[in-house]
């Protein structure tokens, strides 16, 4: 078999391509950039783009995941607990239906998003963050979702087909206190792990300073140059997404599964065969209830390797299901 050169490509297609050549599946990088292969093996053929772009999909199971208000109405249609709220298209929009939400714990985004872009998640909302947030959200998309924030922690349930090989308790960037160095400092430090990379080409992103971590900071009285207690667990932000710098902590073995057929029923209620179910459980002790869980997203394209190279937790080798899932 010729040699492939793919050790460039996102760490999820490399560990893809890793257990295809395992298998003894001829492997050819089709566009590098992309992210793009093709598999060969006894006559069958497979694309797959981004490690989890493939044919076991339909076209329109993106499109539906993209448009989160719709997203919401089919798994409400389901039976699947999903958090209220409303789509407006303009911050006068916002201003005229805030008094719905005024004081109460909010999230904003755009009405399709991914990695958080536009996301802002609001404690006791005021009108003047509220407006300032649509205003944000809007810079994304022409419409902007205002829904409930549901308490509790949140998880990743990676689904393919009628299985749950993986699920990580996704916790937003951080760092924790030594009683001696600044949130800077400790940043960096926590920074030259190895894991720790840009543009998804190793199992974790770097922790960013940027505008929105100064902000967030700013809303405890913090900047970046406070010095944490010993053993104080800074947040940097409010958003999990591993794509943000957060920690990934494998929970697969922990989840009841009450809450993983919760997953695999959601993923089918879109039609999707491989899918990220974004799930906010209250307290994962207790049985699924409507005012227990909430299933606040689902995600095409779900990344693979933090699944596989959790900040804490076991490799689950999910790229052998999506092999399985093919064919192979």
């Amino acid at each position: 078999m010729d040699t492939v050169d793919y050790r460039h490509l996102e760490l999820s297609t490399q560990i893809l391509i890793d257990e295809a050549l395992r298998r003894n599946i001829s492997v050819e990088v089709l566009d590098a950039q992309d992210n793009l292969i093709r598999l060969k093996k006894d006559g069958k053929t497979e694309y797959i783009m981004q490690a989890s772009r493939t044919s076991a999909d339909s076209y329109i199971v993106p499109l539906l995941m993209e448009n989160k208000e719709i997203t919401k109405r089919i798994l409400r249609e389901h039976g699947i607990s999903v958090p209220h709220g409303i789509v407006v298209q303009s911050k006068e929009e916002a201003d005229a239906q805030f008094p719905r939400f005024a004081d109460t714990d909010i999230v904003i985004k755009p009405k399709s998003t991914n990695h958080g872009k536009g996301v802002t998640i609001l404690r006791r909302a005021d009108k003047p963050h509220c407006l300032s947030a649509v205003s944000d959200a809007l810079h994304y998309d022409r419409h902007v979702l205002i829904e409930e924030f549901l308490h509790g922690e949140e998880y990743r349930f990676l689904t393919i087909g009628d299985q749950v090989p993986a699920v990580l308790h996704r916790i937003p960037a951080n760092v924790m206190g030594d009683g001696i160095h600044t949130i800077e400092y400790l940043v960096n430090e926590k920074n030259k792990d190895p894991r720790r990379g840009v543009g998804y080409t190793t199992p974790l992103e770097k922790i960013q300073l940027g505008q929105t971590e100064t902000n967030y900071l700013s809303q405890a009285d913090r900047t970046i140059r406070t010095v944490p207690h010993q053993n104080e667990v800074v947040y940097l932000r409010e958003n999990s997404n591993i794509s943000t710098g957060g920690d990934s902590i494998d929970m697969t073995d922990e989840i009841p599964q009450g809450y993983k057929e919760i997953a695999v029923r959601a993923a089918k209620a879109i039609g999707a065969k491989i899918c990220g179910a974004d799930m906010i459980i209250r307290d994962m002790t207790q049985p699924p209830g409507e005012h227990n869980y909430g299933v606040i997203e689902l995600n095409f394209n779900p990344a693979l390797h933090m699944h596989d190279f959790p900040y804490r937790g076991k490799n689950r080798h999910v790229e052998a299901y999506i092999l399985n899932l093919l064919g192979f």
